[in-house]
């Protein structure tokens, strides 16, 4: 990192930093397994985008619905284990990035997959949605965009407080979404910002693809989600007690 910032005479590597400090030993540490959790995750995700895209092509709602359901439920695994692999990171935990993963696949596979199934469907009408504006004849109206970005920039914000939720504890969606509406609720400004940064980095590799595929394998979705996770994750840790939780958890397997 210090080939691009300035180096801090005082950053220990070894101490737990905080600030930028902290971004940048955590890039240090987990870059490389993360991108091969992005690797996994992108190969997971293809059976979504391929079933969106044949209903696309085929011009069919009938044929988007199942192929959408289909593809998140296989997609909610990769995508759980991403998130676990970062969250990892984020609070310091020992174990090699494939054990997690496969650890992750065991605790949360069977779960992930109604998140995911609706995740698919949301993301399939989405996509459709883009592409009925794309084949107007008519330019859409201000408005029709402004709701558009709107909704997708809440899907966004629901989707950065859900699946950290999935991934660190087992309660029912039902409190998930209320921890979600609560955390929302006092860190509102926060979340506003969450939610476009996810939104602006989706749009840039929507805007400027195909450009934009030869940046998947290295940047993909591991980048935006953990740049999302570490922007929020003190406020988790204070309300959740995540890391608390986990080291309650550690005393009393040993």
């Amino acid at each position: 990192m210090g080939l691009f910032v300035h180096e801090d005479p005082n950053y220990d590597p070894d101490v737990r930093q905080v600030g930028f400090n902290r971004y940048k030993q955590l890039l240090s540490r987990y870059a490389a397994p993360w991108i091969k959790l992005n690797l996994l995750t992108v190969a997971g995700a293809f059976p979504l985008a391929a079933g969106i895209g044949y209903a696309i092509l085929s011009s069919s709602i009938l044929l988007l619905i199942p192929l959408s359901i289909l593809g998140g439920m296989i997609w909610g695994p990769f995508l759980a284990g991403l998130y676990d692999g970062i969250l990892r990171g984020l609070r310091d935990a020992p174990e090699h990035w494939w054990a997690a993963w496969r650890k992750s696949w065991r605790q949360n596979g069977r779960e992930s997959l109604l998140p995911g199934a609706v995740l698919g469907l949301l993301i399939g009408m989405y996509t459709f949605m883009a592409a009925l504006f794309w084949w107007s004849p008519a330019p859409q109206t201000p408005g029709t965009v402004a709701l558009y970005l709107f909704s997708g920039a809440l899907f966004l914000l629901l989707n950065a407080l859900y699946w950290p939720q999935l991934v660190l504890f087992r309660q029912t969606a039902r409190n998930r979404m209320r921890n979600i509406i609560l955390f929302t609720a006092k860190y509102a400004w926060r979340m506003v910002g969450i939610a476009l940064l996810q939104l602006g980095y989706s749009l840039i590799y929507v805007l400027l693809a195909p450009w934009t595929v030869l940046l998947v394998p290295i940047l993909g979705l591991w980048y935006i989600v953990f740049l999302s996770q570490f922007l929020i994750y003190e406020q988790m840790d204070q309300e959740l007690g995540i890391e608390e939780k986990f080291r309650v958890s550690c005393s009393c397997q040993r």
